[in-house]
């Protein structure tokens, strides 16, 4: 027998062009068969691939890596390709295939080489805006993960993005909450956030700006609701934290969070409304990037008297932007035991068939 929330399901996954998901979030939000406390495993990966040897050997190395361990799901951080590379239809049908592939559900947020760098000549000198709407109806047409198994998401479906035709619902910003832990992505991207680069939008940047910060805040209000142990957020951009890596990242006043190297500022007012956010959660939060090519784990977020925030960690997947092979081609595993003070345990997984520089034995 159908239900009223099956008819729902059914009439809510039009996008552009048709009938939009129903105002406000909507999907499941407690996404997985993991009870509270129990503890289990996820894996994160991003900025791949870059080459036709990343495209044809090493993402394929990946994905068996990751569908040879029991993973609860999967969450790639953006970049289809590199900035450079056209963006034409089938990147994307390849990177769908390539999510088809998982075994285990698959999240996926969009990167900046997949849409705002589109217009550079090299790319295709395409709209960027177009582009993250055809992004829109390929990878984010339901309220699930891809992945050969699929789990629910909450949605934010009220049309405060734009699209090329004007509003437009947010859909690439998902929540689920696994095992008593909360998880979201958000669209906040490299080139200044759509702020420089070629074709610089400030509309489209204000509009998703207000839109990612307000889905923050309210995943804050959701796991204080569900007394979630810890959050995790997986975005594409490294917004800059500080002054202290030029050659990766915006430099920013670490305790104004003001950007100082003279380029556009698009994270700002996010970074400071997560701060507030953070400071006033206590609990662990996991902010998880790609975008610079470095893989790390460290503590770069200050607060405005210059303190560390002790329950922020920043997690940056590996990802290359190199003519190295399957040099940098591998994911990070991460324990999640909300029983445990720190929640999330990570695990760098250098994957066997795509050890360039060293070889396995």
């Amino acid at each position: 027998m159908t239900t009223t929330k099956g008819v729902r399901l059914l009439l809510l996954v039009a996008l552009i062009g048709g009938t939009a998901f129903a105002s406000g979030g909507f999907g499941g939000n407690e996404a997985s068969e993991h009870e509270d406390g129990e503890a289990y495993a996820i894996g994160l990966w991003g900025d791949l691939p870059y080459s036709t040897v990343q495209a044809t050997g090493g993402v394929p190395n990946l994905i068996a890596d990751m569908n040879s361990q029991d993973l609860a799901f999967t969450v790639h951080d953006g970049d289809l390709k590199s900035g450079s590379s056209p963006c034409t239809d089938d990147v994307y049908t390849q990177a769908l295939s390539y999510f088809s592939l998982l075994r285990a559900p698959a999240a996926f947020t969009p990167g900046d080489n997949d849409w705002t760098d589109c217009d550079r000549p090299s790319a295709g000198g395409y709209n960027s805006r177009e582009r993250l709407d055809h992004e829109r109806q390929l990878f984010f047409n339901t309220p699930y993960t891809l992945g050969q198994h699929r789990i629910g998401q909450e949605v934010q479906s009220t049309p405060q993005c734009l699209g090329v035709s004007g509003p437009v619902p947010c859909v690439e910003n998902r929540r689920w909450t696994v095992g008593g832990v909360t998880y979201a992505t958000l669209n906040i991207q490299g080139s200044c956030n759509n702020l420089c680069d070629v074709g610089p939008d400030p509309s489209e940047w204000a509009a998703r700006n207000e839109a990612s910060t307000v889905w923050m805040q309210q995943t804050f209000e959701q796991a204080k609701a569900r007394r979630s142990a810890a959050i995790m957020f997986i975005s594409q951009a490294d917004p800059g934290w500080d002054l202290s890596d030029p050659t990766r990242a915006p430099l920013r006043d670490p305790k104004t969070l003001a950007e100082t190297d003279g380029q556009p500022d698009g994270f700002q007012q996010f970074l400071s409304a997560l701060r507030d956010q953070v400071v006033a959660f206590r609990r662990p939060v996991a902010y998880v990037h790609g975008d610079s090519h470095y893989f790390r784990i460290d503590k770069p977020f200050l607060d405005s008297q210059g303190r560390r925030l002790e329950n922020f960690t920043r997690v940056e997947t590996f990802g290359d932007n190199q003519a190295n092979g399957n040099n940098d081609v591998h994911w990070i595993k991460v324990l999640v035991d909300a029983g445990t003070r720190e929640v999330f345990n990570y695990q760098p997984q250098i994957v066997p068939a795509n050890r360039t520089a060293v070889p396995p034995p």
